[in-house]
């Protein structure tokens, strides 16, 4: 989905305090879909409302904008691009949808873990893992990404394609770019971007831009890609001489894989290690700076009074300092997160959706294993 650091993704990749932009990493989807994946996550992806909308047909906003596109892609014809947005429609919903909760709720990890751990996203796991198992073990081989890793986003982004979203991309891509709600950090220009970038993708694999579907966000598939992400980091893994992360769980598995690889996953190293915090607040402030991405040696950890266990005192590279709150009540859980971690988090920049994935994966591993 989905809004995935530096500046995007796909999930779904934008809205909370995106401190990036597209860079050489792929952070689109986790920026642009973690506002949609917060939603998603409390009850499913909204569908496509029934209320009123209104069409842009030939403003002038959109047609200035059809106007540098057609500039900016000289493959795209400036009639077709004005055509297609101008049968774009303004969605009152998706202005709503977002915003940030009016009262946020506090932050609790046992609650969140609990929505991904289901019993049906397990059972529908299995399933995948042993349904597309050459498929998985292939992209295993290329990227290094283990197959229970790939199964578990695919699972909690879309529960194996069984709740993909069902709004017209254009319309809420359109809706978010010319419409963007105030009260909250201007995003329009991200929207924008990404609008542009599925017009571009539809011309290149051949997509009806007027019936794509997918979340409120803009993010589409199996795999909740963004745009954006897809173009640049979706590939053909089936061979077949087109990318299609709606219909084709190959090239959902593979593109899932290769977006974890340019996002800096290493083969055969560990997501995390246990980890007790500092007992002083000055200490776990410093550890807790970087929020997720590692910054820290395990001599740095130990200076600063977090007690690792072994095999992350030996861990020769960096590691964050990851803390997931359990509500009001009780204290938070903490682990420390390794590249891997920071890795994964590229697809939805959240601690709690990142460690919702390990824990969905191993348990995958777990049973596949016995």
């Amino acid at each position: 989905m989905f809004f995935k650091p530096h500046t995007p993704t796909s999930v779904g990749a934008a809205l909370l305090g995106l401190a990036c932009v597209l860079t050489t990493l792929p952070v689109s989807n986790a920026h642009a879909k973690k506002k949609a994946h917060t939603a998603a996550h409390k009850g499913g992806h909204a569908t496509q409302p029934t209320e009123a909308s209104v069409a842009y047909g030939r403003s002038e906003a959109v047609l200035a904008f059809a106007r540098q596109v057609s500039e900016r892609h000289p493959e795209l014809d400036r009639v077709w691009v004005e055509n297609v947005l101008q049968d774009a429609r303004r969605l009152p919903i998706v202005e709503r949808l977002i915003m940030p909760a009016a009262t946020p709720s506090a932050k609790n990890w046992m609650v969140y873990r609990a929505r991904f751990m289901d019993p049906l996203r397990q059972q529908e796991g299995r399933r995948f893992l042993k349904t597309h198992a050459q498929a998985l073990q292939r992209a295993e081989d290329r990227y290094g990404v283990p197959a229970e890793v790939v199964a578990a986003i695919i699972g909690i982004e879309t529960i194996y394609g069984r709740n993909t979203g069902n709004f017209r991309i254009l319309d809420t891509l359109a809706t978010l770019s010319f419409n963007f709600p105030t009260g909250r950090s201007d995003r329009s220009g991200f929207f924008r971007s990404e609008l542009e970038q599925f017009l571009v993708l539809c011309k290149r694999d051949h997509l009806d831009p007027l019936s794509a579907r997918g979340s409120y966000a803009g993010a589409m598939g199996l795999a909740q890609f963004m745009p954006g992400t897809w173009l640049n980091y979706a590939v053909d893994f089936n061979d077949d001489g087109r990318i299609d992360l709606l219909n084709d769980t190959t090239d959902v598995i593979g593109s899932v894989a290769a977006y974890l690889h340019a996002s800096g996953w290493q083969r055969g190293v560990p997501t995390h290690f246990a980890v007790s915090p500092p007992k002083s607040d000055t200490a776990l402030a410093t550890l807790l700076g970087p929020d997720i991405q590692p910054s820290f040696s395990a001599y740095q950890f130990t200076n600063l009074g977090a007690q690792l266990d072994q095999a992350g005192q030996e861990y020769p590279e960096l590691l964050a300092l990851v803390m997931l709150r359990n509500g009001t009540e009780l204290p938070p859980d903490f682990v420390a997160g390794t590249s891997n971690f920071w890795a994964i988090s590229r697809y939805n920049w959240s601690a709690y959706y990142t460690m919702a994935v390990i824990e969905l994966s191993q348990a995958l591993a777990n049973r596949r294993q016995k």
